[in-house]
């Protein structure tokens, strides 16, 4: 069994703090701070920090330091522009590569999942099973560079996928899950044709709905990271 160190403890910390927003979009890093909050020292520290710039959850400036990853809605644009790319590439090539024994796994892994997903389970468990139905069909591709760039997305956006969902749930949870669900029958179904070209268009489909709720999802992102939950609801 592969023994974490602490260095990859850190980076796994620091980078949980940068998905959620627990540092401030755009603020810079207070390194001394953030050392004594976690218990370490400051060359471990560093070496998180600037994982976390190769990863895209931070940026660094010459003289200046780290600082977190802007939030707006150019930025998650350009990430779920990106998701369609990979994952549509991942489905077409999952189309040619996958087994019927694979297939048949998958198959019963959505089985599995839908009771879950359509039970009252929180945002954070939902984005959780959505994103792992996604990451399979990725693996299904055979393709780890693909799957790697998909878990990095993943975690760029996932702060704001929740508050989206989190929105969505609360005026018609039930509805949700059962449309977004029937999508993924949807997906799997053109994957089991093998049929590339629908299964592409029909990943690109489920995934370029979300596109349009960026906007919206990026300033209810902002008023849950700088407004307590008590001011937000008297402001609703």
């Amino acid at each position: 069994m592969m023994k974490i160190s602490n260095v990859d403890r850190l980076i796994e910390k620091t980078r949980e703090m940068a998905i959620n927003f627990e540092l401030k979009p755009g603020s810079r890093v207070n390194e001394s701070a953030l050392s004594k909050e976690l218990g370490a020292s400051r060359t471990p520290l560093r070496e998180a920090l600037n994982r976390l710039v190769a990863e895209g959850f931070l940026t660094f400036q010459t003289g200046k330091g780290f600082f977190c990853r802007p939030l707006d809605p150019k930025r998650i644009m350009d990430l779920y522009e990106s998701r369609v790319a990979i994952e549509v590439e991942a489905i077409r090539l999952a189309c040619k590569r996958a087994t019927d024994a694979e297939l048949e796994v998958f198959g019963k892994y959505l089985d599995a999942t839908e009771p879950e997903y359509l039970s009252k389970m929180d945002v954070s468990d939902a984005v959780h099973v959505d994103e792992g139905f996604h990451l399979y069909i990725t693996r299904l591709s055979h393709n780890d560079e693909l799957l790697r760039m998909l878990e990095n997305l993943n975690g760029r956006i996932r702060f704001v996928r929740s508050v989206n969902l989190k929105s969505i749930h609360d005026t018609d949870r039930s509805h949700h899950a059962q449309t977004r669900l029937s999508a993924h029958r949807r997906i799997f179904d053109a994957l089991l044709t093998r049929d590339a070209d629908l299964a592409g268009d029909t990943m690109r489909s489920h995934i370029e709905r979300r596109w349009e709720e960026a906007t919206e999802a990026v300033q209810k992102a902002y008023a849950q990271i700088y407004v307590p939950d008590d001011m937000q609801k008297e402001m609703t």
